[in-house]
């Protein structure tokens, strides 16, 4: 009887893995953010839903999920909260009750231009140039797509 250990890979190590690496900058981004958006009295997720307004407003939260690939389920306590501090409103679409569309208030619009210094604060902290973090971030979109779609095909 042969020992099958002997053909198995080494187990698997934390510091080796892909998926840990994109978690663990995902963590350091979220905490990098978080004087500036604290300062402004927004967590990340919030700041993330305020980004998609900023670019396509007013928005269904089905419209917000999509973009943020959140469910209704996790974006909804988030606009309270962002409705509750002024930020946007909530009503129902008149043509179908179903949907709820969300629009940004003045107080939630001028919040861009504080964000707008984020981006070039991230470049001087990464010390990548442009190139080399829209390259990053191009391949883990691609990264991202081609997970999706695995899972996809497997349902």
């Amino acid at each position: 009887m042969s020992d099958t250990t002997e053909t198995l890979p080494p187990p698997p190590r934390l510091d080796n893995q892909l998926c840990f690496a994109v978690h663990s900058a995902a963590l350091a981004f979220q905490r990098f953010y978080k004087p500036m958006l604290g300062a402004m009295g927004l967590t990340y997720p919030q700041y993330l839903v305020l980004m998609v307004l900023w670019q396509r407003n007013p928005l269904t939260v089905g419209g917000i999920g999509e973009q943020l690939l959140l469910d209704s389920g996790t974006l909804t306590p988030l606009l309270k909260r962002l409705e509750a501090m002024g930020y946007v409103t909530r009503r129902r679409d008149s043509a179908d009750e179903r949907q709820l569309i969300v629009s940004l208030t003045a107080q939630g619009r001028a919040l861009e231009e504080i964000a707008r210094a984020f981006p070039v604060r991230i470049l001087e902290a990464s010390e990548c140039t442009a190139a080399e973090l829209d390259g990053l971030r191009e391949v883990l979109f691609a990264l991202r797509r081609r997970l999706d779609a695995l899972r996809d095909a497997a349902l």
